[in-house]
């Protein structure tokens, strides 16, 4: 297993498995809009996109979106994506793309990553406190849909 940053030598694998990222939560299959998001993603450079590849397979990825604090005035990064496959799922590979993502973070100096999670993603809130995370309970988050 290898866990590395993801090329636009990736963009038809990662597409597929963004595409049942997705589909997980409960989006209609759309592979052509998949790979055109993640392409403008990677051709722009609006985000960092880690994979864990075994043997020319992509089992997972998850994708950092840049942000920044102004209190602080420092970079931080938005963890909007972690997915792994069904079938590479308890062999570590969710770990070793938060580690990555966390090493990331260090070597660009940023004030650290946020993220958010379903509150009743069990599995996933684990590894986040297992790997140091701490829930914030002393904010709310807001959405305003523009649609």
């Amino acid at each position: 297993m290898k866990t590395r940053k993801a090329t636009i030598s990736d963009l038809k694998k990662l597409s597929s498995l963004f595409d049942g990222y997705r589909q997980f939560y409960q989006q209609a299959a759309d592979l052509a809009g998949a790979e055109q998001f993640i392409k403008a993603r990677m051709d722009k450079k609006e985000s960092v996109i880690f994979v864990v590849e075994k043997g020319g397979d992509l089992l997972g990825f998850t994708q950092l979106f840049p942000s920044f604090s102004s209190v602080s005035m420092q970079r931080l990064w938005i963890l909007n994506d972690l997915f792994v496959t069904k079938v590479a799922r308890k062999q570590g590979v969710a770990e070793a793309l938060m580690n990555a993502a966390r090493a990331f973070a260090e070597a660009t100096n940023s004030k650290g990553i946020i993220l958010e999670t379903d509150w009743d993603n069990v599995q996933a809130q684990k590894l986040y406190d297992k790997l140091g995370y701490e829930k914030q309970d002393s904010t709310y988050h807001y959405y305003l849909s523009s649609s």
